[in-house]
Formats: C-alpha cells, sequence, structure tokens
C-alpha cells in the first residue's frame, strides 16, 4: 500500500470517529443546557474533563513548540470560540438546527473563510453544490413548526460556532500543526483560563446538578468531544485535507433526527427531512473534483491568486 493510501484510510477511518462522538456531541449538549446548567456551566465541565484527561498524555508525549500567535490562534478558534457559541445555541435553539447549520454547514463556512483569508477560489461545481447546501439550511432553519421563539439567536450562535471550527481548521492545514501535540495544548490552555472567570464572574446553576450529571458531562464533553474527538480531527484534517474533513459533518443531521426525537422530544416538520437530504446531496457534490471548465478557468487565473501560491509555513 503507498504512503498516500495509507494516509486517506487513516484519515476517513479518523473521520468516522469524529462523526459518532458529534452526532452525540448534538444531543448531549442540547440536554444540558435544558437540565440544571448554563451553558456557561457546560463549558466549566469540558474545560476540567479536557484538562484532566490531557494532563497526564502532555507528561507522557511532550508537547510541541508553537509561537504564541499560533497558540493563541488555535485556542481562541477551537479551545473557546467553537465551544461557547455552540452550547449558547443550544440553550436558543433546537439541536436539529445545530446539526444543519453548525455541522453541516462547516464545508461552507470553510470555503468562505479560504476565500477571504487565503484567496482560495473554489471552482464551480463545489460553488454550486454549496449553493444547495446554504439554501437546505436556511429552509430548515425557517421552519417555524421545528422553531421554538427566539431560535434565531440560537441559528447565530450555532453559525459563529462553525465559523469559529473552520478557522481552526484551515489553520491547522496551513501551520501543518501536530494532531495529538495540538490537541493537548488547547486541552490544557482551556482551565487555567476559563474557569476562574466562570467561578467569580458568570451564572451558573451547577448547585442543582446531580454528581452523576457532572461526571457524565465532565466525560462526553471534556473527553470524548473535546480530547478524543480533536485528536481524530486534527488527523482527519492532516491527512485528507480540509474539504473532505468537512464534508463529514453533512452526515450529521441524518443520524441525529431519530435520537433527538426520542430524547429531546422534539420533531422536524415534514419538510425537514427533505431539506436535510438535500443537503447531504449538495455536500457529496461539492466533494468532486473540477470539471474541465473549473481547471480551464482555474489555469487562466494562475497566478492571480499570491496567497493561495504560497506553501504554508512549516
Amino acid at each position: 500500500m503507498s504512503d498516500a493510501a495509507r494516509d486517506r484510510r487513516i484519515g476517513w477511518a479518523a473521520a468516522l470517529g469524529v462523526l459518532s462522538v458529534w452526532v452525540g456531541f448534538q444531543l448531549v449538549g442540547r440536554i444540558a443546557v435544558k437540565q440544571d446548567f448554563t451553558p456557561w456551566d457546560v463549558a466549566a465541565l469540558r474545560y476540567l474533563g479536557a484538562f484532566l484527561l490531557a494532563a497526564p498524555l502532555a507528561w507522557h508525549f511532550g508537547l510541541p513548540r508553537l509561537t504564541p500567535l499560533r497558540l493563541a490562534a488555535v485556542v481562541a478558534t477551537a479551545g473557546f470560540g467553537f465551544p461557547i457559541f455552540a452550547y449558547l445555541g443550544f440553550a436558543h435553539a433546537p439541536a436539529a438546527h445545530g446539526a444543519v447549520i453548525m455541522s453541516a454547514g462547516l464545508p461552507v463556512a470553510t470555503t468562505i473563510l479560504a476565500w477571504a483569508l487565503f484567496r482560495e477560489a473554489p471552482g464551480g461545481r463545489r460553488i454550486g453544490s454549496l449553493a444547495a447546501v446554504t439554501l437546505a439550511a436556511l429552509l430548515l432553519a425557517a421552519d417555524g413548526t421545528a422553531s421554538p421563539p427566539g431560535a434565531w439567536l440560537g441559528d447565530i450562535y450555532y453559525a459563529a460556532a462553525s465559523f469559529s471550527w473552520a478557522a481552526y481548521t484551515l489553520l491547522v492545514k496551513r501551520w501543518g500543526l501536530p494532531a495529538l501535540g495540538t490537541t493537548l495544548l488547547i486541552a490544557l490552555a482551556g482551565a487555567p483560563i476559563y474557569l476562574p472567570v466562570w467561578w467569580l464572574a458568570l451564572p451558573s446553576g451547577m448547585g442543582a446538578a446531580t454528581a452523576g450529571e457532572m461526571l457524565f458531562q465532565i466525560v462526553y464533553q471534556g473527553m470524548l468531544a473535546s480530547v478524543v474527538a480533536g485528536f481524530l480531527y486534527t488527523t482527519a484534517v492532516a491527512r485528507l485535507g480540509p474539504g473532505s474533513t468537512t464534508l463529514v459533518g453533512a452526515m450529521v443531521p441524518g443520524r441525529r433526527p431519530g435520537g433527538h426525537a426520542r430524547i429531546l422530544h422534539r420533531r422536524l416538520s415534514a419538510r425537514g427531512p427533505g431539506e436535510e437530504a438535500r443537503l447531504r446531496h449538495g455536500l457529496r457534490g461539492s466533494d468532486r473534483g473540477p470539471g474541465r471548465r473549473d481547471r480551464r478557468w482555474r489555469a487562466g487565473h494562475r497566478g492571480r491568486w499570491p496567497l493561495a501560491q504560497r506553501r504554508p509555513a512549516a
């Protein structure tokens, strides 16, 4: 087996592992903020769990050396931006919206940021596919029968979480960051920064929660969703690239609604499944390579995108 084929197999195996955690993340996060926890409490338990798992791993494997700017960028986007915006979204909007906007919308956010920051222009086929994804997501989010009052605010938080994770995705690939070391740095940085602020200044309902509920969030949000899924996702990005890896999010809506209905006692309207199917179809199309017309256009415009042609720093 060639090295390229081996990398792709490892990358897709890691991506499927991420998918299994992400499906539960939608449900577990939504349930938590509907119990006694505030979004700030769930974040605190996440950072605590991540730190408890990452500390012995960092002692054993060591940590990479990142410049202060790069460390601040990955901690701000993946460490704080994504989870906090996601938990705030769960407090205001159904998990169905999070699955579409935050997870399945990740390829759209990644494409937009790649063009805005690095001038990486997508091909015509990808633009068409992502436009279909955007339309399906907007129709589902605007479905009044599936949305409680004020869900639009949660949708904004979900979008902010998606763009935060998209930024992290692009930085991992552009800077060639190591999967395990980067994940451990993010996990170790969160607790010392966030927990004192949460303890002193943020609203909390932790006093009414049971020890079992807190332990479950520590394990799932902190150890599984943060460290394990973070490592698998960063591995997939390094071996497959941002485009293929972010497509994993398109599979989350198709695997979530059944459990969503049973656990949260909510359901999508009759239009919802059709829009989710349209969304997944669009995302599958966006993973295809450019057609001949796209390749000719790119050849004719080669050299007009200096940032896109520049190789990432080591």
